[in-house]
């Protein structure tokens, strides 16, 4: 069965958990690249520079193929993974998760780590609004000017999203489609024989 949606947050969420004086303060992000990813640990970094962690992990992609998980100098495993499961657990990509620590003097071990990150990554991802969105493909289509109002009637009916035209005699246009729809629209574009369609971007004649 094919996956057509994906569930990521819809805005940043930050919560707190305490051990043994230490604080981890886990801060949840949307990200889709991973230079967004960059600079929120960065902006934590300068933020909170009298912490001793910065801590994180992330998975991007409606695939969720592009992940890591970063320990930042803690015990190997302790962290990252936690953080990562805790992502994976909520079945969420597009997601960034930073857990900055403040440390109390006590050190907590490893099985108190990993219970400490996953602890602060879970209590955050419960505060988000979780989002499910649909897995897109993009179409690149080409007709003649009295048949735009045509091409954007059909991609409107099947809950396209215009995202680029140029509109000359002759008209180009960019669009994204829900995979549910996209082989529906496109054989109802194919129908009206006036537009054409192309599966790479259409290079400047």
């Amino acid at each position: 069965m094919t996956v057509e949606t994906y569930k990521t947050i819809a805005a940043a969420q930050i919560a707190e958990f305490k051990d043994k004086g230490s604080r981890f303060i886990a801060f949840a992000y949307p990200v889709e690249t991973v230079a967004e990813v960059k600079q929120y640990v960065d902006a934590l970094r300068e933020q909170h520079h009298k912490a001793r962690h910065w801590c994180y992990a992330y998975r991007l992609g409606v695939d969720g193929m592009q992940f890591r998980a970063n320990d930042d100098g803690e015990p190997s495993g302790s962290a990252g993974r936690p953080i990562l499961g805790q992502i994976d657990s909520a079945d969420l990509t597009d997601v960034l998760v930073v857990v900055v620590r403040y440390f109390g003097g006590t050190l907590l071990g490893v099985p108190g780590l990993i219970h400490a990150y996953k602890t602060a990554t879970a209590e955050a991802l419960s505060l988000v609004e979780v989002l499910e969105k649909n897995i897109e493909k993009t179409v690149w289509l080409r007709c003649e000017y009295p048949h735009l109002n045509d091409a954007i009637r059909i991609a409107k009916q099947y809950q396209g999203n215009i995202v680029q035209q140029d509109l000359q005699l002759d008209c180009r246009l960019t669009v994204k489609l829900p995979l549910a729809t996209y082989e529906a629209c496109v054989a109802a574009w194919q129908q009206t024989r006036q537009i054409t369609l192309f599966s790479e971007v259409l290079q400047e004649d």
